[in-house]
């Protein structure tokens, strides 16, 4: 199962590099958008849940580094206004280009 990391700009400017044992995150994310921290925390939410549920299919158990970095993600929200934004610097890997798309 492919792995990915996500790179993130609070609203106080601090850089945080983030963790997801599947690529799912790219369905609800986006480089180089930017999202309220309630958005963020939402989308994030939904993202490692179904990360971490994928897990579970293949290995019978979920995976505790989606639901550390969740619970991360969450504590770090709550110092921050709802409305205050967050920007998705970076998903690593991209996904692959889709056959047939023109880059």
């Amino acid at each position: 199962m492919p792995e990915m990391t996500f790179t993130v700009r609070w609203p106080d400017d601090t850089v945080q590099q983030c963790y997801s044992p599947s690529l799912v995150v790219h369905d609800h994310l986006s480089a180089g958008e930017s999202y309220s921290v309630e958005e963020f925390t939402t989308r994030c939410r939904t993202a490692l849940t179904e990360a971490s549920d994928r897990v579970r299919a293949r290995y019978g158990m979920g995976c505790s580094a989606a639901v550390a970095q969740l619970q991360d993600l969450t504590v770090r929200a709550a110092g921050f206004a709802p409305t205050a934004p967050v920007h998705v610097l970076d998903l690593t890997p991209p996904l692959p280009p889709t056959p047939g798309a023109t880059p």
